[in-house]
């Protein structure tokens, strides 16, 4: 199954190898690899180099180390999920601009959007309906279900990726909005008519994709990102220009600047 690990480059080398095993099927899911032993003879390895390729493996989503009797590295079925995980750090972790955020957005939902309405089903449409009936009753409860509504909002732009099909645009877009609520948290007031203005959105796009219209979903969808993160941009701008700027340390007085001090006669 597999062959002597090159020397120049052992510990890569294994994990090359079992990855493509299990990639190219010829390991299926679910298949415990063979005893440690017996990959240790294989690979022509040691202990330590081939416990750090399984656990290489294993944080790349392909294997999973069970503990106790019959357990040991069983091979898992590869998904979207561990890209999902990278990006939302990367999300959460606000390296990422806001307009790269925004130019990311405004292709990814646009075109899911699209997608969207191409391929919904009844039932999607339903779910969407229930969805936006929902984000109505928040948002004429008042900013006080703010929170609520905002996950309304996110299950909508999840239920339009879901009704692609793409299990690659669900996890993207998942990541996305679970990870998206900090920058509205710094940029993005969503007062009373912000709020308005984002549930009209979502109204027509709910509408856009039920009756298939593809290139009416990608415009608003689009639309919607471009108007909003211009809106957080600006407040980024402004609360960059009224931050107080840094001061230095005081300057240290100069001698003649100190105040003088009497001299006292010295005692007899």
């Amino acid at each position: 199954m597999f062959q002597t690990a090159r020397s120049t480059k052992v510990f890569q080398d294994v994990v090359a190898q079992i990855e493509e095993a299990i990639l190219s099927g010829r390991i299926p899911a679910g298949e415990t690899l063979p005893s440690e032993r017996e990959l240790k003879a294989m690979f022509g390895v040691s202990r330590p180099t081939l416990r750090e390729a399984l656990r290489v493996l294993e944080e790349k989503g392909l294997i999973e180390i069970r503990l106790g009797t019959g357990g040991g590295p069983v091979v898992r079925r590869p998904d979207a999920r561990r890209v999902a995980e990278s990006l939302g750090l990367l999300i959460r972790s606000q390296r990422v601009a806001l307009e790269h955020l925004a130019e990311f957005r405004e292709g990814i939902e646009g075109r899911v959007a699209a997608q969207a309405a191409l391929r919904r089903s009844a039932s999607d449409v339903a779910r969407l309906r229930e969805l936006l009936a929902q984000a109505r009753s928040c948002l004429e409860a008042g900013p006080g279900r703010r929170e609520e509504f905002l996950e309304a909002d996110k299950r909508i732009h999840l239920a339009i990726a879901d009704a692609t099909g793409n299990p690659i645009y669900q996890s993207v877009l998942a990541s996305v909005h679970e990870n998206i609520h900090r920058y509205y948290e710094r940029f993005l007031s969503m007062a009373a008519p912000e709020l308005r203005e984002n549930y009209e959105d979502l109204e027509a796009l709910v509408a856009a994709v039920a009756a298939g219209d593809a290139e009416a979903a990608r415009r608003i969808a689009a639309g919607h990102v471009t108007r909003f993160n211009a809106r957080m941009q600006a407040r980024a701008a402004s609360a960059g220009r009224t931050r107080r700027p840094r001061t230095g340390r005081p300057k240290a007085r100069t001698r003649a600047a100190l105040p003088a001090r009497r001299l006292e006669e010295p005692r007899p």
